[in-house]
C-alpha cells in the first residue's frame, strides 16, 4: 500500500488494487491550498475547516463522517467516536478516528483526537501497523501525549500531523518537539511526501517517519 501526505492531517491511502481513500482534507485557511486529488472514499474526522474540505476531492467518492464500520471494494474501514478536547467534547466536541485495513496493514488516523490516552480507547484501536498522529498540540494532543500513544500502541510506523509547517497560520507546535522525544536513530526524515509499505517491512520496531508535504 501507499501512503502518500497531503498537508496538514490529510492523507491519501492506496491499496495495491487501486482503491484510494483520502483523509479530512483542508481548506486554504490552514495558510496554503491542498492540491487536487481524486479518490474512492473521503473520511472526515470532525466538521472544521481544516479537516473537512470535501470538495477538494474528485471522483465522486463516497463521504464518511459518521461511526461506521464498512467494506469498500476489500478495504476495511471503521470510524470510532473519540473527542476533541480532555473534557469529553464540552469544548471541541467530537472527533473520528478511522482505521483501515489495506494489503494486510492496519493503519489508523487519530484525526484531531484531544482526549488523554486512557485504556479504553488504546483496545478500541489496537490492532495498529500504521499510526497517523496529530503532534502539534492547542487544538489536539501535545508531543508528549502523541508520545504515550505511541509508547501504548506500539505500531510498527509512526507518521506525524497536524503540526506546525512553512506555511502553516494554526497555533500549533512544530514537528520537533515530539521527534526529539525519540532516539534519533528511530526518526527518519523524509524529502518526499510518500511511502510505500508492506507487511514484510515492519520488524518489531517502531520507527517514526516525517513526510512532507510536495
Amino acid at each position: 500500500m501507499k501512503i502518500e501526505y497531503l498537508g496538514h492531517s490529510s492523507f491519501k491511502l492506496t491499496e495495491s488494487t487501486g482503491t484510494s481513500v483520502v483523509c479530512d482534507p483542508y481548506d486554504g485557511s490552514v495558510g496554503y491550498e491542498m492540491d487536487a486529488v481524486r479518490a474512492d472514499a473521503v473520511t472526515v474526522s470532525h466538521g472544521h475547516f481544516d479537516h473537512d474540505n470535501i470538495k477538494a476531492v474528485e471522483g465522486n467518492p463516497i463521504i464518511l463522517n459518521k461511526e461506521c464500520s464498512c467494506g469498500l471494494h476489500g478495504v476495511e474501514i471503521d470510524a470510532i467516536k473519540s473527542f476533541h478536547d480532555g473534557q469529553r467534547g464540552k469544548q471541541r466536541g467530537e472527533n473520528l478516528i478511522f482505521k483501515f485495513r489495506m494489503d494486510g496493514i492496519d493503519v489508523c488516523h487519530l484525526g484531531d483526537l484531544g482526549e488523554d490516552c486512557s485504556s479504553e480507547l488504546i483496545d478500541l484501536l489496537l490492532p495498529v501497523n500504521v499510526l497517523l498522529i496529530p503532534v502539534g498540540g492547542t487544538y489536539t494532543i501535545d508531543a508528549e501525549m502523541a508520545k504515550e500513544y505511541v509508547d501504548r500502541i506500539m505500531p510498527d510506523i509512526v507518521i506525524p500531523m497536524h503540526y506546525k509547517s512553512k506555511d502553516c497560520k494554526l497555533d500549533i507546535s512544530k514537528v520537533e518537539e515530539f521527534t526529539d522525544l525519540f532516539d534519533g536513530e528511530f526518526v527518519e526524515e523524509s524529502d518526499g511526501n510518500e511511502i510505500e509499505l508492506m507487511r514484510s517491512d515492519f520488524d518489531g520496531e517502531t520507527k517514526v517517519v516525517v513526510l512532507r508535504r510536495n
